[in-house]
């Protein structure tokens, strides 16, 4: 970029009164619509977040510590900036805004900051879990579309918790991925495969977002969970998780994860199901077994669009704000 050929609006007269205009004015050159929409509302509310609590000098820079400790901690298996957008409710406001569904399909949640993209991909039935302590799980799950039909070949990735409540990626002497894996839906839409009963655990709370949640009187638990993620040309991309409806924490999980219909009950495994699925050394041991059955449904990417954009104009319209949609996001409409 050429400095000497930017043309700037004339700013002057820097005060408590104009500093937001003025701003928003020296930012006006930007050429891409949505970016320019989006940088001009977050000045407006961080300004008017300033000017609402009367925020002092000393505050903002403690709150400019806290982000630059939050940056420092993190690391390629700690993104402690995703902790702090998960316990501060952003992460799924944004899913959902972004990931609108409609009735009867499945509701997305958070992704956590411990999906890695190292997970083998193996076939139905395969034991994903190494961990010898944990309940043994027979998980059996099915994806469908909005109309009920199954959607084959769909990649499923999959992530939990050892017994011990620590991802693979917790541990500093882990030789691969133990807890996760990726695998595709058949014909029939089915997908299974062998775990360990999820246990609830704390987030990590050893840095800058653990002391917060101490500061504000929270603690860092999460609800007993897996996670899902579903990806296949067409359909909008689901991340998912479903959760122990007994679990203690299911009612005050700390990254607010939990969604009425992805609460489920972990039942004891029937001897027609474990034969059809169990080794016969696996069946020995039954009464240690629980199963897991969910139907999930994706949307497709055309529902999920024609759903986000009326989503966002009549949000937008009933802040008194003229919209239009540009590239699947609305920018303001000054035609």
């Amino acid at each position: 970029m050429d400095f000497s050929q930017v043309k700037l609006p004339p700013i002057m007269d820097m005060n408590a009164d104009t500093i937001t205009e003025n701003t928003i004015a020296m930012n006006s050159g930007n050429p891409d619509l949505r970016s320019k929409y989006v940088l001009e509302r977050l000045v407006h509310h961080l300004h008017d977040f300033a000017r609402e609590t009367r925020l002092s000098t000393a505050e903002w820079s403690q709150g400019i510590q806290f982000l630059t400790a939050v940056g420092q901690i993190c690391t390629d298996v700690r993104q402690e900036f995703i902790l702090l957008s998960d316990v501060l409710g952003l992460s799924l406001l944004v899913d959902a805004i972004d990931h609108p569904k409609p009735a009867a399909s499945t509701e997305g949640t958070v992704l956590g900051p411990f999906h890695t993209h190292e997970a083998e991909l193996v076939t139905p039935g395969t034991q994903i879990s190494k961990d010898e302590n944990g309940e043994p799980l027979l998980v059996i799950c099915t994806v469908k579309d909005t109309n009920g039909r199954p959607i084959d070949d769909v990649m499923v990735d999959i992530w939990e918790t050892d017994s011990g409540g620590f991802y693979d990626v917790q541990h500093a002497d882990k030789d691969g991925p133990d807890g996760r894996c990726a695998m595709r839906s058949g014909e029939d839409g089915v997908f299974w495969f062998k775990a360990i009963k999820p246990v609830s655990y704390p987030i990590p709370h050893d840095g800058p977002v653990g002391k917060f949640l101490m500061g504000v009187h929270r603690h860092p638990y999460r609800p007993a969970h897996m996670h899902f993620m579903f990806d296949k040309p067409g359909f909008d991309k689901l991340t998912t998780a479903v959760y122990d409806r007994i679990d203690p924490y299911i009612t005050s999980d700390a990254v607010f994860g939990v969604k009425d219909s992805l609460v489920v009950d972990f039942l004891p495994l029937d001897a027609a199901t474990a034969a059809q699925h169990l080794t016969e050394e696996e069946q020995k041991n039954l009464s240690a077994w629980s199963l897991l059955k969910y139907d999930f449904v994706l949307v497709s990417e055309k529902e999920a669009a024609g759903l986000r954009d009326a989503n966002s104009l009549a949000a937008l319209e009933a802040l008194g704000k003229r919209m239009k949609v540009y590239n699947g996001l609305p920018v303001p409409d000054v035609d």
